[in-house]
C-alpha cells in the first residue's frame, strides 16, 4: 500500500504514526498538493491528503477513514472495543481534527491572501475555537495507558502541528498539555521523528 502524504500534513502524521504503531507497512510517497499530481488527483478528486492507494482496490480518503481501514485491518487494534470507550477515542480524535481544521484556516488565510486582504477577524474566531479547544484537552487529557488510540494519534499530530507552525503562542499556562507529548513518547518512541514537519 501507498500514503500519499506531506510532511507538514497533521492528517498525514496521525495516520502515519498509527500504521507504524500497528506494524502495517505503507510506501509514504511525499506529495505537493499545490501541483495537482495525477496521482493525487486521480485518487480523490478534492485533491487533498493524505490518500491510501491499494492495490486493486479504490483508494481511501481523509484521514479518519483511514484511520478506520487500518482498525480494521490490524484486527481491531486501533480504537477500544468497549463502546463507551470507543466513543471517548472517537470524540477525542474528532476535536483534535476539529482544532487543526482551525489552525490551518489561520495558516492558509496567512498563506494564499494578499496582506491588505487579510482578514483578521477570521482569524480571530479561528483562535478562539483553538484555545477553547486546547483549554478543554489541558483539563481533560485522555488516560495513556499500555494501549494507544486513534484519539492518542489525533492529539500528537495536532501537538505537533502547533510546534510546527504556532511555537510560543499555545503551551503557556498549559502545562499538561505541553508536557503530554513526554507521556505518549514514552509509549511510541517514534513521535520525534514523525510529527508534523518530519
Amino acid at each position: 500500500m501507498k500514503l500519499l502524504y506531506s510532511p507538514a500534513s497533521p492528517y498525514s502524521a496521525k495516520v502515519r504514526m498509527a500504521a507504524r504503531h500497528l506494524g502495517i507497512e505503507l510506501a509514504e510517497v511525499k506529495t505537493d498538493t499545490n501541483a495537482n499530481p495525477p496521482e493525487l488527483v486521480d485518487s480523490n478528486p478534492l485533491g487533498k491528503i493524505p490518500v491510501l492507494i491499494r492495490k486493486d482496490e479504490p483508494p481511501i480518503y481523509d484521514s479518519v477513514a483511514i484511520m478506520h481501514y487500518l482498525d480494521r485491518l490490524s484486527g481491531g487494534k486501533l480504537y477500544p472495543k468497549k463502546e463507551e470507550k470507543r466513543t471517548e477515542a472517537d470524540v477525542l480524535e474528532s476535536l483534535c481534527d476539529g482544532i487543526t481544521d482551525c489552525l490551518l484556516a489561520i495558516v492558509y488565510e496567512r498563506r494564499f491572501r494578499p496582506e491588505e486582504k487579510i482578514h483578521q477577524g477570521w482569524i480571530d474566531r479561528q483562535w478562539e475555537k483553538v484555545v477553547r479547544g486546547l483549554d478543554h484537552l489541558e483539563h481533560n487529557l485522555p488516560k495513556t495507558g499500555r494501549k494507544l488510540n486513534g484519539g492518542h494519534f489525533a492529539l500528537a499530530a495536532l501537538i505537533g502541528y502547533l510546534d510546527l507552525r504556532f511555537n510560543g503562542q499555545w503551551a503557556e499556562g498549559r502545562p499538561e498539555l505541553a508536557s503530554w507529548p513526554d507521556v505518549f513518547a514514552k509509549r511510541f518512541s517514534e513521535y520525534g521523528a514523525m510529527k508534523s514537519g518530519v
